[in-house]
């Protein structure tokens, strides 16, 4: 596990995408024809999450071929599938409820799947990694999300998240985002998280560090950063 420490490490994150050729984000130009008409699309991306986009994009190309097949859930707008395309990643799936999924960029390549990422129909052992860009603390529920992951995850598999984090448990109770429950993890939470994991057969990747010294991070009110994590399936 690792965490987002400061502001700094964001622009630097946008700043090597963009020298890799992968980042994903429309130009101001772009945008401003979108909203009145004039280009078609949608936005891909968001600038904030430029840091735990690049942190899963170099762990994907450091610990798995080009082949591999690859699931992002909660991948609606996600720059993390049209990304791996450009990387040259040829088996690319993606899951969301969104109904305007079928719009995201190279639909006719990569496998978007209109469908409750908790609970889809992919057969087990299909990937061998399942990313998710802060995705899983809205409407969190651990048992079915690691069951899920734990399914579809082949042997030696990896899980990456992003998630919102802060060590001291920030009290999150009446708002909501898309309809859903907000969580931001607590140090505490994300150990236990951790726990219930592992008798699922996914352990932790690398060391795991929990401390945060900035909150770069501000939504709902509420100041805090992103926690990065990976998870092997082992067993």
């Amino acid at each position: 596990m690792k965490v987002l420490q400061n502001k700094f490490q964001i622009k630097n994150a946008r700043q090597k995408l963009l020298g890799m050729g992968l980042s994903c984000l429309e130009s101001p130009y772009r945008s401003l024809m979108r909203r009145i008409g004039i280009s078609e699309g949608m936005a891909i991306g968001d600038c904030i999450k430029s840091w735990d986009v690049l942190e899963t994009l170099m762990f994907l190309n450091d610990h798995i071929s080009k082949d591999s097949a690859v699931l992002d859930i909660g991948c609606y707008a996600s720059e993390v599938p049209v990304a791996l395309h450009k990387m040259g990643y040829t088996n690319i799936a993606g899951a969301d409820l969104n109904p305007d999924l079928q719009k995201m960029p190279h639909s006719d390549v990569i496998n978007y799947v209109e469908t409750d990422f908790m609970h889809t129909k992919f057969e087990d052992a299909s990937f061998d990694a399942i990313t998710s860009i802060s995705v899983i603390e809205h409407g969190f529920d651990g048992e079915a999300l690691l069951n899920e992951v734990s399914r579809l995850l082949k042997l030696g598999g990896y899980f990456i998240a992003s998630f919102d984090y802060w060590p001291e448990k920030i009290n999150t109770t009446g708002i909501t985002f898309f309809g859903m429950d907000w969580k931001i993890f607590s140090k505490q939470e994300v150990a236990s998280f951790i726990k219930q994991a592992a008798d699922l057969g996914l352990t932790p990747v690398g060391e795991l560090s929990y401390d945060g010294r900035d909150t770069p991070i501000e939504c709902g009110g509420k100041k805090y950063t992103f926690g990065w994590l990976v998870l092997k399936k082992t067993s």
